[in-house]
C-alpha cells in the first residue's frame, strides 16, 4: 500500500514558527537539548513497557546517537525508543494545529506546567526550526506490524507524511541546517552543547563514536550506596581542578515535592568570592540553568553542586524559573537541611568543626544575618574566636564575658579587633587589664556585629581601638590625674598647635602610667556611621561620605607629658609633643610619607 498525505499544521494562522523562534526560544542552542531529551524519553518509555510486560521484543542498546554531516548540512538525532506510527505523528507532532498561534501564545506563555505543554504540543520538537530550514522525521513504532513512516516540514505551515524505510524500532530526527545556523555543523559546538545540557541524561548519548554522558550521576543514587570517594570524584567531574570541598549534603525528598541533589561546601576564605562554579539546576537529569537564586537561599549561593527537581516550575522554553509555592518550600527545605547538617557536624566532631569554621563561618554568619529561622537554628553552633585562637559558641562567650567584662551599668562589653596586626597596641592594652578580645575581621562581620547587638541582652560590641581601655569598659573607677587644670590646658594647647587638624580632637585623659603617652581612637558609633556612609548604606549615601574624626587621647600621667611641662622653651615643647603624636600615629599605621621619613630621621639622631 502506498501512503502519501499532505496537510496543514495550523488551520488558524499565518505561521507558528516565527512565533516559536522569537517568543519561546531566545537561545537557539537549546534545540539540541529538546531533541535529545525527547529521544531519551522515548527510550525510557520502551524500557518501562518492557519492565511491565507490555513489550516482549529485544530492547537492544538504548542509546541516543547524535551525528552531523557538514557537506550535506544535516544534524541527525537517532534513538531506539518507542517510535511512532503515522497516526501518532499526526497526533503528537501536528497537535499544535488545534490552537491558532496567537491563541496558543496567550494561553500558554505564563503557565508553569512546562512538561505537559512541551510533551502535548510538541514544542520541544519544534525548537528544531530555529536552526533548520527543513526537518524530517523517520520513525518506526514498537507496535507489532507497524511500518516506517516519514514526516517532512520545511518550516512553513505545511507538512507531508509518506512511507519510509527503517528496519528497527525508533526514530531519526534529521535537521537540514539553515544558512544562518551553519555554526551548529561544527564538532566542538555540538560537543559543547551536549556537555552543557545532556551530561547526565539517564540514557547513553553517543557523539563521534564516544559515550559523552554519565547516565547514573550520584545524586540519582541512594546515599547508602555511596562512599566519600564517590562524592569527591563527582565534585571533580563537576568542577575540574578545584580544591576538595569541606563536606557535602545529599538532598533526597519525595514529599511534598520531588527533589534530589548534592550541595558541596567549598573552601571560602574571608572574602565573598565571585562565583566561577555555580549550583546547577536539572529537571529529570536535563540541565536547565545555573541561575538558582529563587530555589537556593541567597546566603547559600556560594555553595557548589546540583539540584534536580521535576517540580520546579519553568516557563515554556525551560529558560527561567517561575516563582510559586513549591519554589518557596524547596528554598525552606534546603535551608533546613544545611542547618541540620551543620548541627550534626558540630555535635559529632567539635574540634573538626572549629578547624573548618574559617571557611564555613561565612555561610553561617550570612545565613544568620539574612534569615531569622536560620539564625535560630545556627546560634547554637555559630562560633566566635578570640585573638588567642580559642573558639566559643555565642552562649559560651556570653557566659565567659559576664565574669570580667561588665561595666558600671552592668552591661557586658565584647571587645573585638578587625585587624589583629594594625590594632595590636590596643589588644595588648586590653589584655594587660585581663580583658578578652574577639577577632571579627571578615567582610560580613560589621553586619554580624550589628545583628548580635540586636539579639544579645544588655551587651554591646566595641572595637578595641574605639577609645581608651578605661572608657571602653568603664568600671566607674577613676584614675587620679597628677596635673592641675592650668597644666592640662597648657599640654592640650601644645598638642593642638602641633596636630593642627580639625578632624582630630585632643583630650587629656587620666590613664595608668604604664599606658602609651598618647593613643588615637575613633568613636565606635562614629566609625560605624562612617563605614555605612562609605558603603552607601542606611540611606546615608545621599549626604556624601562622612569624614573620619579621631580623638587623640593624651595620657596626663605619662612621663613624656611631665617632660613637656618641665621645659619652658615653646619649640622644645612642640618637638616633644610631635614625637608623642607621631608615635600614636605610627601605632595606628597612620604615619606615612614625609612625616614618617622625618620621624625616622629624628629618632635615628636621638640614638
Amino acid at each position: 500500500m502506498t501512503m502519501q498525505e499532505k496537510g496543514n499544521i495550523s488551520i488558524h494562522t499565518e505561521n507558528i514558527f516565527p512565533i516559536i523562534k522569537k517568543f519561546l526560544y531566545s537561545d537557539h542552542e537549546i534545540f539540541l537539548r529538546e531533541l535529545v531529551s525527547n529521544a531519551v524519553d522515548a527510550s525510557q518509555k520502551i524500557k518501562r513497557l518492557a519492565s511491565i510486560g507490555e513489550y516482549s521484543g529485544e530492547l537492544g542498546a538504548l542509546k541516543v546517537t547524535v551525528s552531523f554531516d557538514k557537506e550535506a548540512k544535516t544534524i541527525t538525532i537517532s534513538d531506539a525508543g518507542l517510535g511512532m506510527t503515522a497516526e501518532e505523528i499526526k497526533k503528537y507532532i501536528n497537535q499544535i494545529a488545534f490552537s491558532g498561534a496567537t491563541e496558543f501564545v496567550e494561553k500558554y506563555k505564563d503557565k508553569g506546567d512546562e512538561k505537559a505543554i512541551i510533551g502535548h504540543f510538541g514544542l520541544g520538537f519544534y525548537s528544531a526550526f530555529m536552526v533548520a530550514e527543513r526537518v524530517d522525521i523517520v520513525s518506526k513504532s514498537y507496535q507489532e506490524g507497524s511500518e516506517a513512516v516519514k514526516w517532512t516540514c520545511d518550516g512553513s505551515t505545511e507538512f507531508e507524511i509518506s512511507e519510509a524505510t527503517r528496519d528497527a524500532r525508533g526514530t531519526d530526527i534529521i535537521l537540514h541546517v539553515a544558512e544562518d545556523s551553519l555554526e551548529f555543523l561544527e564538532e566542538f559546538k555540538l560537543k559543547q552543547i551536549l556537555d552543557k545540557y545532556c551530561k547526565f541524561l539517564p540514557i547513553e548519548i553517543e557523539f563521534q563514536e564516544k559515550i559523552i554522558n554519565n547516565p547514573t550521576p550520584i545524586w540519582a543514587k541512594s546515599p547508602s550506596e555511596l562512599t566519600d570517594e564517590d562524592y569527591l570524584k563527582f565534585y571533580e567531574e563537576l568542577y575540574p581542578f578545584s580544591e576538595k570541598p569541606l563536606f557535602w549534603i545529599h538532598l533526597n525528598v519525595d514529599y511534598p515535592f520531588n527533589l534530589t541533589g548534592i550541595l558541596y561546601f567549598p573552601k571560602v576564605k574571608n572574602e565573598l568570592q565571585l562565583q566561577r562554579e555555580k549550583i546547577q539546576l536539572y529537571s529529570r537529569q536535563v540541565f536547565i540553568t545555573d541561575e538558582v537564586k529563587d530555589v537556593v537561599p541567597e546566603f547559600l549561593m556560594l555553595l557548589h553542586g546540583v539540584i534536580d527537581s521535576p517540580d520546579i516550575p519553568l516557563n515554556v522554553s525551560r529558560s527561567f524559573l517561575q516563582a510559586d509555592s513549591n519554589v518557596k518550600k524547596i528554598n525552606s527545605y534546603i535551608t533546613k537541611k544545611v542547618a541540620d547538617k551543620l548541627a550534626e557536624l558540630f555535635k559529632a566532631d567539635r574540634a573538626g568543626f572549629e578547624q573548618k569554621f574559617d571557611n564555613i563561618g561565612l555561610f553561617v554568619k550570612y545565613g544568620m544575618i539574612s534569615d531569622e529561622k536560620f539564625y535560630d537554628r545556627a546560634k547554637d553552633y555559630c562560633l566566635v574566636q578570640n585573638v588567642d585562637g580559642k573558639h566559643f559558641t555565642l552562649n559560651e562567650y556570653a557566659e565567659f564575658a559576664q565574669e570580667n567584662q561588665k561595666d558600671k551599668n552592668d552591661d557586658v562589653i565584647y571587645l573585638y579587633t578587625s585587624d589583629v596586626n594594625a590594632q595590636d597596641t590596643f589588644i595588648q592594652s586590653a589584655k594587660k587589664r585581663g580583658y578578652d578580645v574577639l577577632k571579627l575581621d571578615s567582610v560580613l562581620d560589621s553586619h554580624f556585629i550589628n545583628q548580635l547587638e540586636t539579639k544579645l541582652v544588655k551587651t554591646s560590641l566595641k572595637r578595641v581601638d574605639a577609645d581608651t581601655i578605661e572608657k571602653l569598659i568603664d568600671k566607674g573607677v577613676s584614675v587620679d590625674v597628677v596635673l592641675s587644670e592650668t597644666e592640662k590646658e597648657t599640654v592640650k594647647k601644645v598638642f593642638e598647635e602641633v596636630i593642627n587638624d580639625t578632624t582630630k580632637v585632643v583630650a587629656l585623659e587620666a590613664m595608668p602610667v604604664d599606658e602609651l603617652p598618647a593613643v588615637i581612637t575613633q568613636n565606635e558609633f562614629m566609625r560605624r556611621m562612617s563605614d555605612m556612609s562609605r558603603a552607601g548604606g542606611g540611606g546615608m549615601g545621599m549626604f556624601g561620605a562622612m569624614p573620619n574624626n579621631y580623638i587623640v587621647s593624651v595620657n596626663a600621667n605619662h612621663a613624656s607629658v611631665a617632660k613637656i611641662l618641665q621645659t619652658t622653651d615653646a619649640e622644645e615643647q612642640k618637638k616633644l609633643a610631635k614625637q608623642v603624636y607621631d608615635l600614636a600615629l605610627l601605632s595606628q599605621n597612620m604615619l606615612t610619607g614625609a612625616d614618617l621619613t622625618a620621624f625616622i630621621q629624628r629618632t635615628a639622631l636621638a640614638l
